[in-house]
């Protein structure tokens, strides 16, 4: 399948800077994945498509201030180096710019030598390995030292970081916010609740591959990349019993969706509580196990993500619900508004 057929047009001053003062205050477009209709509404209307007996999949991860500004040891050069996953204590694959200034063995310095880290080892595309030293705990320093780390399309700088993070964000080690549940507020998800829909949390460590863009022809050939999941056996029966109940699996963001997913195929449509990593490429021609609906944002021409809500509900339907919300004037991207497709 060819990846133009994903693309569409975006003027760029469409796409979001910065969020809105209150999370609720987002648009929310209403695509019906059976007609191709389209309703146009405001975020917390979200509730009038939820029913009694429906579950809310959530993704609790929570996003570390990953991009760090230090200094090499030996010559005082900058360095800029963006933190991607742990691979074991005090390891972690990264990316470095300029990364030719940055050879194994070099040691480069954080906050007055407060952090210190040397590249073990390198891989492609800026890729390095460093293996960090200080004294105390590493994800307190990490947040006194580290900034957010923006995707690349978000030029402003962001004065409050919590507006990077889910109001139920619990797990850190995402490089990246699950964003479609940017848009909830703890207000919100208790009326969700006192609707009698269940709110079940699974995580996904969101790495920057989701922001990679296809840069094969054929989508076919693209290397997708391998996330962390974990699902816990309470949410696992509570998935299943919203299944055998007739509720609907509605899941919030694409990275929720893609740990659902992930685990109801390797259990013929069945949850069961694991932990993993997955690099499940959802795109049109897929069939559904786990999902009956979900949430999300706004996605860029041919990623990903705009052909796992293709596969969901069709690439045409798709198509022209983004054409109608440029011509709409929504927000796209990561601070932007928000679709529900039922």
């Amino acid at each position: 399948m060819d990846v133009n057929l994903f693309d569409f047009d975006l003027p760029e001053e469409l796409i979001a800077q910065t969020p809105l003062l209150d999370r609720e205050a987002s648009r929310l477009m209403v695509l019906h994945k059976e007609s191709g209709n389209v309703e146009h509404k405001q975020f917390p209307d979200v509730l009038d498509y939820l029913q009694e007996g429906d579950c809310l999949v959530l993704n609790e991860t929570k996003v570390m201030p990953a991009r760090l500004f230090g200094v090499k040891e030996d010559t005082g050069a900058q360095i800029e180096v963006l933190l991607l996953q742990q691979e074991e204590q005090d390891v972690w694959e990264t990316l470095v710019k300029p990364a030719k200034r940055v050879k194994e063995g070099t040691i480069i310095l954080f906050g007055d030598g407060r952090l210190k880290a040397e590249c073990v080892g390198s891989s492609d595309q800026g890729g390095r390995k460093l293996k960090f030293q200080y004294d105390g705990i590493f994800y307190e320093i990490l947040d006194q030292l580290g900034e957010m780390p923006l995707p690349p399309y978000i030029k402003e700088k962001l004065e409050d970081k919590d507006r990077y993070q889910t109001v139920f964000a619990k797990e850190i080690g995402s490089a990246a916010a699950p964003t479609a549940g940017l848009h909830f507020t703890k207000e919100l998800l208790a009326k969700v609740q006192e609707k009698g829909v269940k709110l079940a949390f699974i995580t996904l460590h969101v790495g920057l591959g989701t922001f990679r863009p296809v840069s094969v022809e054929s989508i076919e050939e693209h290397d997708m990349h391998s996330e962390y999941y974990y699902m816990s056996d309470e949410t696992a029966k509570l998935l299943n019993e919203t299944k055998a109940n007739g509720g609907r699996i509605i899941t919030v963001g694409t990275t929720s969706t893609r740990t659902v997913e992930t685990i109801a195929t390797a259990n013929n449509g069945k949850f069961e509580g694991s932990s993993g990593w997955t690099s499940i490429f959802i795109f049109p021609g897929y069939k559904f196990m786990g999902i009956d609906g979900m949430i999300t944002n706004f996605h860029l021409p041919k990623s990903t993500l705009i052909m796992l809500i293709s596969a969901l509900a069709g690439r045409e339907p798709v198509l022209s619900a983004y054409k109608e919300a440029v011509d709409q004037r929504y927000r796209f991207f990561s601070f932007g508004d928000a679709m529900l497709i039922l």
